[in-house]
């Protein structure tokens, strides 16, 4: 997919689909993007390596929280919140993720799982009939194959 150029460094698109987006970030030493939002889309960071700052300005009240990343540790800015990167001494690599939708409890169940009483376990020294047609061959033969 390429790499990109920008003043700050440069991004790398990994995954691109119509719901999220992953990009590595190589940030420089002393850098920092504009001042920008997302009418949409969510916007994690996640560093891999560095120290990297996040601002946003809240969009509930008048604040700008700033939240300082290193190794292992992510943020996520919302949608329409105003927000910029900013490193300090050290270059910073982490990846940065887009996505619409929360990433969370999406699933709607419809029953409860559970365990079947007086169920049949089978035991190691049961046999089974398998026709061989139906046999799988998950020992490689003497060509390793």
């Amino acid at each position: 997919m390429g790499t990109f150029g920008k003043v700050w460094g440069n991004t790398s698109p990994l995954l691109v689909t119509p719901m999220i987006e992953l990009h590595r970030i190589n940030i420089e030493p002393n850098a920092f993007c504009s001042m920008h939002k997302h009418q949409f889309k969510y916007n994690m960071f996640y560093v891999i390596s560095g120290n990297l700052e996040i601002h946003v300005e809240k969009s509930e009240y008048s604040l700008t929280d700033v939240t300082k990343l290193g190794p292992g540790e992510f943020t996520t800015v919302k949608p329409n919140e105003l927000h910029m990167f900013k490193t300090r001494d050290d270059p910073v690599l982490a990846l940065e993720i887009y996505y619409l939708e929360t990433i969370g409890e999406d699933i709607v169940r419809s029953t409860v799982g559970g365990i079947v009483e007086n169920a049949y376990k089978p035991s190691p020294t049961d046999t089974y009939n398998i026709p061989a047609s139906l046999h799988l061959n998950l020992v490689a033969d003497e060509d390793g194959v």
